[in-house]
């Protein structure tokens, strides 16, 4: 097993892994920027070592500095986490180069599925439903228009790496077209460094499910069911549950052999994320594989039991599933809101500052995953997440009320937040009912 993990990560999910390190019996490494010299992890962890200033740059994408803290520390492991260097391939190559186990995938697997257009053609090669587009990148406008006559309109323009939103355009015409992939190829070379893109048929109104997969490194494949990430804003997801509202038992056995199958394709290894569109008809189409542990992974944790966490660690020590598929089982109703430092009556400006007084709520089936508390200053150089609240119920309606009741609950003074914002879609009859798509909140 391992001994000791360096976890390159910051906030809620840092304090996550320190959590399961503890009751693993592991010992724990956290890193810091300047910046977040008295965050939660850093006082949780069993060591804490700064990795320099406040810009990501210089300290949490740091490879070498990242490395350099690893090996001091005398870590055999790093856990990513996600976001900064998790679907890094290069940063997967440089941990094993470096006799440090990196917990994930292989720095193949991630390159090839961190390339949207490379993973679709793997897709396709495996016999994964996805959507028609391009099979290879696209440079140019003038050659993207050609392609964007071919698929029909209208048309998704994506960048070919990165994610979260940047470098997505939708064109409905060719009138219109160039002037959105200017502008997408521009944000994706300036987010991620790379201006290639691809394109792909524009689904209206679909939801965005995605399926919670397992692998170790003796071929075992499982599927932990599905999460509905309908509710976004700018691509960014606000609110996920699982089951889904809309998937029977018979599509959700089709989608979960698809998700296993994408990842057998690759020779995927630890936990990961296949993504789908789905269609109101219950057609769905592959996404994208998100190739580290997903923001939302308590859900999943709630519904089926397990700790996604520490199944990680078993994984890349060695260890092989200890459940089957057939074992897989959901139990009830999860939804987890994230809750930003930001404020929704400024079209959700950021909002670092001071908390000045922070409560939780608590009782049976509610789960807090946070690294604030009061006193802490929340810093303008990181993500605005401040906590994710997630609850569990019996049914869907249930769950629903504890959520509302729980946002009720919540104090945090000092900054602004959305926890009123979240509150209001909880209560929107669309959602209620669950007649939800991704195009929910613009309709809102």
């Amino acid at each position: 097993m391992i001994r000791k993990i360096l976890i390159a990560n910051r906030g809620e999910i840092a304090v996550r892994i320190i959590r399961a390190c503890r009751e693993m019996g592991i010992a724990s490494v956290a890193v810091y920027s300047e910046a977040d010299r008295e965050s939660l992890h850093t006082q949780l962890a069993d060591e804490a070592i700064c990795i320099g200033p406040a810009a990501s740059a210089d300290s949490y994408l740091s490879m070498e500095r990242v490395l350099s803290a690893a090996i001091t520390s005398g870590a055999d492991a790093i856990h990513p986490g996600f976001g900064f260097l998790s679907e890094n391939s290069k940063f997967a190559a440089l941990c094993e180069q470096c006799g440090l186990v990196f917990i994930g995938p292989k720095a193949e697997v991630i390159q090839k599925m961190g390339h949207k257009s490379q993973a679709r053609n793997t897709m396709i090669q495996a016999g994964v439903p996805v959507i028609p587009g391009t099979t290879d990148p696209v440079y140019h406008a003038k050659d993207g228009l050609e392609e964007a006559g071919k698929i029909g309109y209208p048309v998704m323009i994506k960048a070919a790496l990165g994610g979260g939103g940047k470098g997505m355009r939708v064109s409905d015409s060719p009138e219109e077209f160039e002037r959105c992939f200017r502008t997408a190829q521009k944000e994706a070379q300036m987010a991620f460094g790379d201006g290639t893109m691809y394109l792909e048929h524009f689904v209206r109104h679909p939801r965005h499910i995605e399926f919670q997969i397992l692998a170790d490194m003796f071929g075992n494949v499982i599927h932990l069911g599905e999460r509905d990430c309908s509710v976004q804003r700018n691509h960014q997801k606000l609110i996920e549950e699982s089951p889904c509202a809309a998937i029977s038992p018979k599509l959700r056995k089709a989608m979960g052999k698809a998700a296993v199958k994408a990842a057998k394709a690759v020779g995927y290894t630890n936990a990961g994320t296949v993504e789908f569109l789905l269609e109101k008809s219950g057609k769905f189409y592959f996404m994208e594989m998100n190739t580290r542990i997903q923001v939302e992974h308590p859900v999943t944790e709630w519904v089926t039991g397990l700790d996604l966490i520490k199944e990680q660690i078993r994984i890349a020590s060695g260890l092989p599933l200890r459940i089957k598929q057939e074992d897989v089982c959901l139990t009830g109703h999860a939804i987890e809101c994230r809750i930003n430092a930001e404020d929704p009556k400024k079209n959700f400006r950021p909002s670092p500052g001071e908390i000045t007084e922070l409560h939780f709520p608590g009782g049976k089936g509610i789960r807090i995953d946070s690294a604030i508390y009061s006193g802490y200053t929340v810093p303008a150089f990181y993500d605005s997440m401040l906590a994710k609240l997630i609850v569990h119920a019996d049914t869907r309606e249930e769950a629903i009320a504890k959520m509302r009741s729980a946002l009720g609950e919540v104090i945090i003074d000092g900054i602004e937040t959305n926890l009123n914002y979240q509150y209001e879609i909880l209560g929107h009859p669309d959602y209620c009912s669950g007649e939800i798509d991704i195009e929910f909140i613009e309709k809102m």
